[in-house]
């Protein structure tokens, strides 16, 4: 069977990460792929209680697994875990975040494509999180039209089925520490000319908690992402 490794970042999420670990626990249950299937919820170095919640929510769930590491951001902590998981033999890795903003019975869809396509991915078709997120996705749009040269409905979208051995292919060109590890995921397997295919999903608001990216961090996410963007253009071309 199929073993299936969910990769979920985790920063300051003490009000939510009891909950997202109760809605996606039984998706892991269900795909467990002969019981080597994991839950891998990483703490980003959290100033709360996270790692602690999440340690106890292991009393009861054996296929969770709670890492905690320094602080280094949303790109570095999904690379992390993708490197985690590609290393413990993961077939497919999917990642979403920990902020309650996903909804875990729309990963069937995603699943039953999983053999016909490299990456499944989510496209946000109604954003419930502000007009700003929808500006700045949208303006992350462009950016990669220009940059790349590719078309990607939606890039960022923390809802993502991967093909482990396609991705094992490419991972080593995504720099340690990016900021943007899942945009430049789908603009490698896209220029690659990689699978891809694109489903509507829900995105709720944010359900506890306070976000730790305001307009003034993706600003500067957004400003330096351009520079590395036309270095990493000319590294995937010549590779």
């Amino acid at each position: 069977m199929d073993k299936l490794y969910i990769v979920i970042p985790a920063y300051n999420e003490q009000d939510n990460i009891e909950q997202v670990i109760n809605d996606w626990y039984p998706v892991i249950e269900k795909h467990n792929g002969n019981g080597q299937s994991r839950l891998i919820v990483i703490d980003d170095g959290s100033k709360d209680s996270t790692y602690e919640k999440l340690k106890q929510c292991t009393k009861t769930r054996p296929l969770l697994i709670p890492i905690t590491k320094p602080n280094g951001g949303h790109g570095a902590t999904v690379l992390y875990g993708y490197k985690y998981a590609l290393k413990n033999g993961a077939d497919y890795i999917f990642q979403t975040d920990s902020d309650g903003q996903t909804l875990p019975e729309e990963f069937e869809p995603f699943w039953k494509r999983r053999q016909k396509y490299d990456m499944v991915i989510g496209w946000r078709k109604d954003r419930q999180d502000g007009i700003s997120r929808v500006f700045v996705t949208k303006t992350l749009k462009l950016v990669i039209r220009i940059c790349f040269g590719v078309n990607l409905t939606d890039a960022n979208t923390p809802y993502r089925l991967m093909k482990a051995e396609t991705m094992a292919r490419y991972i080593h060109l995504i720099p340690k520490d990016f900021n943007l590890s899942n945009v430049l995921l789908a603009v490698i397997y896209k220029k690659k000319g990689c699978s891809i295919k694109f489903l509507p999903v829900t995105f709720r608001p944010r359900q506890g908690g306070v976000n730790s990216i305001n307009m003034k961090k993706i600003c500067k996410i957004g400003k330096q992402a351009v520079i590395d963007f036309v270095k990493l253009n000319r590294i995937i071309r010549r590779t």
